[in-house]
This record gives C-alpha cells, sequence and structure tokens, in this order.
C-alpha cells in the first residue's frame, strides 16, 4: 500500500499501520460505488475502529476512480479531494453525503450545468455538512481551492492530486469501480451488494485474530 501523505484522509477506517489493507476504487457519481461506501461505513469501519473485532489489522482506503464518460466525475472528484485539504475529517462525512445525492450529479441532471455551477453546487453540498466538521472560512477555502487561476489549461489547486489518483489506477489496470484490493491484489469475489454477512466471511478467512 503506498499513499501520498496528502491523501491520509482516504484511510477511512482501521489504523494506518495494520498489516492488512483493503484498497476500493469508488466513483462518486457510479450507484455501485455507492452501495459500497454505505456498507464500508455501516460494516467495515465498526469492524476496524477502536473496539472492533479487527482493530489494528485491518485498515480501508479509498481510491478516487474518475470515469470520464459521466462527465461530472471528474468535478465530484476534485471536490472531495478538496475537501480532503480543508478539512481532512470532513472527507468521509463529504463522500457519504455526495454518494447519498450523486443522482443530482448524473449525467442529465448536470447536462445544462456549466463547471463553474456543479463546482459551486459541490461547495454548497460542503457547507451543508456537521459544524463542527465545517466551519469558520472552510467554505471560502474550499471554493479558493476549485478556482481556475493559474494558466488557461492549469487545472485548479488539486489538479495534481487529481492526477494522481488517475495514474495510479491505471498502473494498477484499475479499470471500473467499485473495485477492491485485497493486500495488493485485486478481489474479484468482493461485490457492491456484499453486506454484513459477506464481509464477516470474507475477512473471517483472510485475517488471522
Amino acid at each position: 500500500m503506498a499513499l501520498q501523505p496528502s491523501l491520509r484522509p482516504f484511510i477511512v477506517a482501521g489504523r494506518y499501520d495494520a498489516p492488512h489493507t483493503l484498497e476500493i476504487f469508488l466513483d462518486y457519481v457510479c450507484p455501485f460505488s455507492a452501495k459500497m461506501a454505505l456498507a464500508i461505513d455501516s460494516v467495515l469501519k465498526p469492524l476496524f475502529s477502536p473496539g472492533g473485532k479487527y482493530e489494528g489489522k485491518v485498515k480501508a482506503i479509498i481510491r478516487l476512480q474518475v470515469q470520464p464518460w459521466h462527465g461530472s466525475s471528474t468535478f465530484t472528484h476534485e471536490a472531495a479531494l478538496a475537501v480532503a485539504r480543508v478539512s481532512p475529517e470532513a472527507f468521509w462525512p463529504f463522500s457519504l453525503a455526495l454518494f447519498k445525492q450523486q443522482g443530482d450529479y448524473f449525467d442529465i441532471p448536470t447536462s445544462t450545468l456549466t463547471p463553474l455551477q456543479i463546482r459551486e453546487k459541490l461547495a454548497n453540498l460542503a457547507a451543508s455538512l456537521d459544524s463542527k466538521l465545517w466551519s469558520g472560512d472552510a467554505g471560502a477555502k474550499l471554493k479558493d481551492l476549485l478556482t481556475l487561476k493559474s494558466s488557461p489549461n492549469g487545472g485548479v489547486a488539486v489538479t495534481d492530486d487529481l492526477k494522481y489518483t488517475i495514474k495510479f489506477s491505471r498502473q494498477n489496470g484499475i479499470h471500473v469501480s467499485p473495485t477492491v484490493l485485497w493486500d495488493g491484489l485485486i478481489a474479484n469475489e468482493i461485490s457492491s451488494s456484499w453486506g454484513e454477512k459477506e464481509w464477516t466471511e470474507f475477512l473471517a478467512a483472510k485475517v488471522a485474530v
């Protein structure tokens, strides 16, 4: 598992030094990714968190998987990267909120919106988070990170982080979301339809407690 320091918030469950790693590639406008995200939050986080059965043994990392056939995918991932910079602890709550409202960012609903309007909509979603996670000048900082202001084709402040996530997926042959790696290898048996039963059986077979 390799993760550049600025993306440490992508470890959404478990400790950084846990020996086993689940890397879960998700796209914010993919319905199957949304199902997987909800399972991560309801099933895996309790198992990997303090007091959980696999505390200190397994961690879960979210890998952003931009799927360019969805026009707004890039913008949603940019927003998540910006949130991770402004308020690292808000990354996962923002991700869950975005997955729950992903229909607003599907192809047809965004077909009449400009990139600036989509970014503004995403900034408003971040502003709806719990004030303990998102307060003060967080909103202004987020909008600043998502503002085009360098060269005519230079992207925004988180474009380099976006490039990193895309290059990581490409070099590892990740084509669709969700894709899950267990200790670096694709685990094709894992499905977005998995619930507590399937995850419990998988972890019992993979981890010596």
